[in-house]
């Protein structure tokens, strides 16, 4: 059959293709879980892309002062990362961040993370943070998509053990 409606299946690939890029609507498959009052919420979530805002509390100080830890502000920072390549399984294995400026309680620190590079199961992340206009945080995140839970995967000497049994 020759007809006009007949597509190959090279065609029928693209189409489906361009149906996904063309949705709006993206759906957060990782960190489900992840509490959002710690970690921060998404506002905007693309295709390698998502906007995040961190709003910060009395529970992430520090110190007296005021000083937010920074470990609160990786931790969104991540979350950001993970979320802007949004498959199910994918994990952090290394991470280069900056933190440029301090935080404080009640600041609102907002995240931008980008994919710059996809190679395989891996993917680098750059993630910005600023309170108001002034940088706060700027990292470079480095990611592996697994096909299972990490936490499901067996090691190599698991697998050599019990193929000799």
């Amino acid at each position: 059959m020759n007809g006009a409606n007949d597509l190959t299946q090279e065609q029928e690939d693209e189409l489906e293709i361009s149906e996904y890029k063309d949705t709006d609507e993206v759906i957060l498959k990782t960190h489900t879980r992840i509490n959002r009052n710690l970690s921060g919420e998404i506002i905007k979530i693309e295709q390698g892309y998502v906007e995040l805002k961190l709003l910060t509390t009395s529970e992430m100080l520090a110190d007296e002062v005021g000083l937010i830890h920074g470990g609160f502000i990786f931790s969104a920072a991540d979350y950001a990362a993970m979320a802007a390549v949004n498959e199910k399984n994918v994990v952090l294995v290394a991470s280069d961040v900056q933190f440029l400026s301090p935080v404080k309680v009640g600041d609102e620190v907002n995240f931008i993370a980008k994919v710059r590079h996809q190679e395989g199961r891996k993917r680098n992340i750059h993630v910005i943070g600023n309170v108001l206009d002034i940088k706060v945080f700027d990292g470079e995140f480095k990611t592996v998509v697994t096909e299972r839970h990490v936490l499901r995967l067996t090691l190599l000497d698991e697998d050599e053990e019990n193929s000799e049994n």
